[in-house]
């Protein structure tokens, strides 16, 4: 009963971490910025006398009581315990440059940055701010979380360029890039999957996923060809988000059931957006 949240949590502070070095490692000794609220965060930082691991925190209160009100308690509740570790790290993490290549800070920065995020993303949180910003705008507009991110990290790379050399900002790119690329690999860059599962249980699935989820599930019948066994094939649409509640449902109530996970490029019709 405890050794799931406690595996939770340690893979948060995990994540964390990697985000704290790949900060002050990497990304802040070359003047290489990060994505997100970390960038903002990193932006303020040199222009002001505040740390960047103060400023994170701070910038991420609002959104941590906007989130605990609008995407959900647990969710909020693990990306803020995120946001207040990465802070920690960051202030005990001494600021050292172990590379003199602007390239290879950039690249290795945005690679560790993104193994932690991919991580915490995978075990159903997030690291805050933009994630929990996007999400409330994208239900409010209707309009994908990829378009939120986009505008916050051109603002940053375009503030980077002007205050610091359009070289830069070109480099801040390679480290978007790079992260992109790993989080993709470790987790799913969509925002909508279709989830179609194969089972024998669908009626105690049904009863799971409706406790955890509030999904609308579509029951079609299925039979194998080979066995000639009958099943029900059920088919639900989720975000990114809820994919770690949903597998962890899946396993609990029936570990031999059939998943098939695909990306969802758009819906027609109602779609929960609460």
């Amino acid at each position: 009963m405890y050794w799931l949240p406690f595996k939770k949590l340690s893979v948060v502070i995990l994540g964390s971490c990697l985000n704290a070095i790949a900060m002050n490692c990497f990304l802040i000794p070359a003047q290489i910025y990060s994505s997100g609220f970390a960038g903002v965060a990193q932006l303020i930082a040199s222009v002001t006398p505040l740390s960047t691991g103060v400023l994170l925190f701070l910038l991420n209160v609002p959104v941590a009581i906007l989130g605990w009100m609008k995407v959900g308690k647990s969710f909020t509740f693990y990306s803020f315990l995120s946001v207040a570790f990465m802070s920690l790290f960051l202030e005990i993490i001494p600021v050292n440059s172990y590379a003199d290549d602007i390239l290879l800070n950039a690249v290795f920065g945005g690679v560790i940055a993104a193994v932690g995020v991919g991580f915490t993303l995978k075990w159903g949180a997030s690291t805050g701010g933009m994630d929990i910003i996007a999400m409330i705008l994208s239900r409010v507009q209707d309009k994908p979380v990829g378009t939120y991110f986009f505008t916050l990290n051109s603002v940053i790379i375009l503030t980077a360029g002007y205050l610091y050399g359009w070289e830069k900002a070109l480099y801040t790119l390679v480290t978007l890039y790079a992260a992109t690329r790993v989080i993709d690999a470790i987790h799913t860059r969509h925002q909508k999957l279709t989830v179609m599962i194969v089972t024998k249980k669908a009626d105690e699935l049904k009863v799971a996923i409706y406790e955890k989820l509030v999904r609308g599930i579509t029951m079609i019948p299925a039979k194998g060809a080979f066995s000639n066994e009958e099943r029900d094939m059920m088919m639900i649409v989720i975000t990114r988000y809820e994919l770690f509640d949903l597998e962890r449902i899946i396993k609990e109530v029936d570990p031999n059931a059939f998943t098939n996970i695909v990306q969802t490029t758009a819906i027609f019709g109602f779609f929960r957006k609460e």
